[in-house]
């Protein structure tokens, strides 16, 4: 079973909870390492890289929970990714020691359009200088907005507003608008133009893989009588 911070941070999440989180598909038998249907796991194919950019993933409540979520594939790429419960009022300790860090360049990524005008925003992930802290909200649309406006201590940050022309590959949950792209694929595109371009590789595809195979293990989907006849195919 592979161990990352999000899977360290689900476990921290279900150890305080009050009752069961009973998320989509609860009743299949899972991988407690890639939250995928034991026969469809991907644990013994998912390839570490080093990277000069670094991940801080600030994660909504029920994030970490979610089979669906794609922070956690950030997490297996690259190990040194940090995860944390978001709070607005009382913020892990660690996080805000990780965002002060002063050998990093910590960047919020988030759309520009919701910036204030005399916030600094960055369109291109730095290359030179201290490497890259990108702090990325997870979470539904609604949840990622209500992180970047009740984070006070992420307000005196730059933003790095990516621009992303291709078209999402992410359909396991309905995106809020046209344009959006889930936590995964974000991320792929930061390290591609942060230079850090073999773990930009690594991560499209094992979020191509993981899609793959968390449809196929949908019922009655049609990737699922696919796989009947052929193998999953990386």
């Amino acid at each position: 079973m592979n161990h990352n911070a999000v899977l360290r941070l689900r476990a921290e999440r279900l150890a305080r909870a009050t009752r069961p989180f009973l998320a989509r598909g609860n009743r299949v038998r899972r991988c407690q390492g890639c939250l995928l249907p034991q026969k469809l796991c991907l644990c013994a194919e998912i390839a570490p890289q080093r990277a000069r950019s670094r991940f801080c993933l600030v994660m909504f409540d029920t994030e970490p929970m979610k089979p669906s979520n794609t922070g956690r594939l950030i997490a297996d790429v690259l190990p040194d990714t940090l995860a944390f419960g978001w709070s607005r009022t009382a913020p892990d300790p660690a996080l805000l020691a990780a965002v002060a860090d002063d050998t990093y360049q910590p960047l919020v990524v988030f759309p520009e359009s919701y910036v204030d005008s005399d916030r600094p925003v960055v369109n291109t992930p730095p290359r030179q200088g201290k490497p890259p802290l990108f702090i990325m909200l997870d979470g539904t649309w609604t949840e990622a907005r209500k992180m970047f406006r009740k984070s006070p201590w992420l307000d005196a940050l730059p933003v790095m507003s990516l621009r992303v022309t291709a078209p999402s590959a992410y359909t396991l949950r309905e995106a809020h608008g046209p344009g959006q792209h889930c936590t995964a694929e974000i991320a792929a595109e930061l390290l591609r133009q942060a230079g850090d371009s073999a773990a930009s590789q690594t991560l499209s595809d094992h979020f191509l893989l993981f899609r793959q195979r968390y449809l196929a293990g949908k019922p009655h989907h049609p990737a699922q009588l696919i796989n009947d006849t052929f193998p999953i195919q990386k």
